[in-house]
């Protein structure tokens, strides 16, 4: 009995408008929309729409989002308001107090990040790596967005370029491509074939994460084309992930804000985010309203009791 959570950074459910909205130009499991029309959905699964503003004034930003996402406390609350990029002292405090992979490991459970990380950058955070690093990082200040201090709270391995090599884990972009463009010796593999990978990962864990954020990058650059070879991308990936499920495994797959659904705009939206649901998780996901209630149901579907009381909840 496995649990994946396909964390996608910037997806919105907008206006089903062509002209701005990539979602609107075909059938992703992600073309949610501001009404609740949407594509069908395969394998049983369910869709609903969650408030990424959570009761704070201005635009949803990813270091709360996903640190409430990570959490189930509401972080812009917490802060005052919503803050972009990294998550900052506080913010970290949060996510190594409240992580729900922190909880999972204080309940015996065990998670595996599945995106891989080269070593000199875990290093550069003061993070255990195995191997040697693969170069070096300079003068460049290494940043820890918030899955990473999350997963760190947990006390799990992270995973490193080696293992994607080895098939143990996944580049960001899901295929490597960028990663051997940048000269590094990865295989560039098929999104299908990515998942097959993920699945078996998740296979020997409570709870797998992985995280794309090339949604987002496509939505700041307001480039249609290029969004459409991301979002076509993801979904021959999460196709072919509702497609591994056993019968007992759960697929949940949300984002943190609006941005990619309306490029008439490099800013993020306002717009509620999509959160689906397959296998074990589609009866599940209607509990969710807002980003706060998504670590309680990752939690609960691995088998642990949910987080109490939420600070900030709504």
């Amino acid at each position: 009995m496995s649990v994946l959570f396909v964390f996608v950074d910037g997806v919105g459910a907008g206006r089903p408008d062509p002209e701005t909205n990539p979602l609107a130009r075909g059938e992703f499991l992600l073309s949610r929309f501001e009404d609740g029309s949407g594509a069908p959905l395969p394998g049983g699964g369910r869709a609903v729409l969650a408030d990424a503003c959570l009761g704070v004034p201005g635009r949803p930003q990813s270091a709360t989002g996903q640190t409430t996402i990570l959490t189930g406390e509401n972080a812009p609350a917490h802060l005052g308001h919503h803050l972009l990029g990294f998550p900052n002292a506080r913010l970290r405090e949060l996510l190594r107090a409240r992580s729900l992979f922190r909880t999972l490991s204080d309940a015996g459970r065990r998670a595996v990040f599945a995106n891989a990380y080269p070593v000199a950058y875990l290093r550069a955070l003061g993070l255990p790596a195995d191997g040697e690093p693969e170069f070096e990082l300079g003068k460049r200040r290494a940043r820890a967005a918030a899955t990473t201090v999350a997963f760190a709270a947990g006390g799990g391995r992270f995973t490193t370029w080696a293992d994607a090599a080895a098939g143990r884990g996944l580049t960001h972009d899901i295929v490597g491509r960028r990663a051997r463009a940048a000269g590094l010796p990865l295989p560039e593999r098929e999104p299908a074939e990515a998942a097959g990978l993920l699945a078996g990962l998740a296979r020997g864990h409570d709870l797998a994460l992985f995280e794309f954020f090339e949604t987002d990058e496509a939505g700041h650059a307001r480039a249609m084309d290029r969004a459409l070879e991301t979002l076509g991308r993801l979904d021959v990936f999460l196709r072919a992930l509702v497609a591994a499920l056993g019968p007992d495994d759960a697929l949940v797959v949300a984002s943190d804000h609006g941005n990619l659904e309306d490029l008439s705009t490099r800013n993020h939206t306002r717009a509620p985010v999509p959160v689906l649901g397959f296998g074990r998780a589609a009866a599940a996901v209607g509990e969710v309203r807002d980003l706060t209630h998504l670590a309680p149901l990752l939690l609960r579907l691995a088998g642990v009791p949910a987080l109490a009381g939420p600070e900030g909840a709504t």
